[in-house]
Formats: C-alpha cells, structure tokens, sequence
C-alpha cells in the first residue's frame, strides 16, 4: 500500500519559528534548501524588518513566510500551480494572512498588478524569483521570459533583486536598470544579486 507522505519544511527563525510549511508535490515545485535559504537572509540582515518583500513563482511560500516571520511587513505570493497554492493558502493560514497578498497566476501576467499595488503603496520590495529550473518540460524559455520581467520592474518599486537559479545559467552583467551585484554558489544552485 502506498502512502501519501506529506512533504514538509520548517520556518528557522523569528516569531514564527518552528512552524511547519506543507510542500507542494514535487512533480510541481522545488523547495528553496535550507543552505540557500539561510545565505539569502543572512544577506539581507536586519533590512528585512519592515520591509515589503515579492515571492514570485512562491510555491509553499517559504521564503515568504520566513521573511514574514522575520519582521517583514507585507509578503506578496505569486504562484499559478493549483496544489502550490492549496499548500501556500494552508501555510499562510498558520502565520499573519492579513500581512499577505496572494497573486494567483502566471507571475509573468500577475507582474502588473504586483507593480501596480506596490506603486500604489509607495514602497519598494525585495524581489525573490525562483523559477521552475528550465529542464522541465514547458519550461525551455522560462529564464528569457524572467529577464524580461525583470527589466520591466521601475527602480522605485525595487531594493534588491534575488535570482535563484541553476549553477550552471551564467547570468548577465546587467538587466534593464539593474547590475549584478554578486553570485552565490551552493552546488548545484545559485543565488545571484541585482540592484
């Protein structure tokens, strides 16, 4: 008899320590590692309290909720997979919902209104966009279409640009108005910064 295992992770630090997030299928989505995980918020220190920050491509909402449980202000999810968003709405559930916007979509079309609410806001984001590895199948001009998302996000509306990608994607310099400021490695997966 097979059993359904529930995959799940755990938020590491802040108010909501030791919560435990349900995954999505793996079929779907990719977990953020733990090691990645830690690097990016040991990047971003203490700027993430009270800041605003956009998951894109959000699956679970890990790093999201983590940011969240972490002082941040106001989390927007962007996700289209039905089961990613079955498992983030119960994640969300758990922490601060009225502190979270969930876009629900193709984050290349939801991109507007994201842009739009936080124009609305007046607040500027960090941007965490982790997109489905492009070996997958549909997925072969997924890192083109991210570029170009990118170079249509208005300097004000940003604080920093997270990509987290395959070690072996070799990132431009620049995109639109933003630079490179660092690659990461960890294995197989890379965090590279823009600003």
């Amino acid at each position: 008899m097979k059993s359904d295992t529930v995959l799940t992770k755990r938020i590491v630090a802040g108010k909501y320590k030791g919560k435990t997030l349900k995954l999505p299928s793996k079929d779907t989505t990719r977990s953020s590692k733990a090691i990645v995980l830690e690097s990016f918020f040991n990047t971003l220190q203490f700027d993430v309290i009270d800041s605003v920050l956009v998951e894109v491509f959000s699956g679970s909402g890990s790093i999201g909720l983590e940011a969240l449980s972490r002082g941040a202000k106001r989390v927007f999810f962007m996700e289209k997979d039905r089961d990613a968003l079955k498992a983030l709405r119960a994640n969300i559930a758990q922490t601060d919902p009225n502190a979270c916007e969930v876009y629900e979509g193709d984050s290349f079309s939801t991109i507007t209104q994201v842009k739009k609410r936080l124009e609305l806001l007046g607040e500027s984001a960090f941007v965490y966009i982790d997109p489905p590895f492009s070996f997958r199948e549909g997925m072969e001009e997924i890192y083109e279409k991210m570029l170009l998302l990118i170079a249509s996000l208005p300097l004000s509306i940003v604080q920093l640009i997270t990509i987290e990608h395959m070690s072996t994607l070799e990132l431009p310099e620049s995109i639109g108005q933003f630079r490179r400021l660092k690659t990461k490695r960890f294995g197989k997966t890379s965090l590279t910064y823009y600003a």
